[in-house]
């Protein structure tokens, strides 16, 4: 191999399609905007979700529902998950860092301890909140549920 034998791929170089540049360029008259009509005038843009005349999709499809601005999302953690972590880790205090750290939630999420499963050991949980069936569970086995 030398270096005067190097050559690209085949068909990995093609050369660049110069519009409006006479009939030599293979556009014609036209520059390959067809005769006539909007397109084919300079500053033509098509305004966003034109169809053409049709009805646009964004009109076609009926509204519903509402996003409420005030809802507060919580990352939902379970009981069940919470005493895996305690028998895997063998962890008494759980904190958002501790879950964090351990992969259960992202940093900036608020968490909220639900009911779900069965806590066995006595456990001290700081979370954003807590469901009353968490609370209880919780509490009864002697632990504390704090809420930040």
């Amino acid at each position: 191999m030398n270096l005067n034998t190097l050559k690209p791929a085949a068909g990995s170089v093609r050369s660049n399609n110069r519009n409006g540049r006479g009939q030599g360029s293979g556009g014609g008259g036209t520059a390959r905007r067809g005769h006539k009509g909007a397109q084919s005038r300079s500053g033509y843009s098509a305004k966003v979700g034109f169809e053409g005349g049709q009805m646009p999709l964004q009109r076609r499809v009926p509204k519903f529902g509402f996003k409420n601005i005030n809802r507060v999302e919580y990352k939902a953690i379970n009981l069940d998950a919470v005493q895996q972590l305690i028998d895997k880790h063998n962890i008494t205090d759980i904190t958002l860092e501790v879950l964090i750290e351990k992969g259960l939630v992202a940093k900036r999420v608020l968490v909220k301890i639900l009911g779900r499963g069965e806590i066995k050991a006595k456990a001290n949980i700081t979370a954003h909140a807590f469901s009353a069936t968490a609370k209880q569970a919780i509490e009864s086995l002697g632990g504390t549920a704090s809420t930040i």
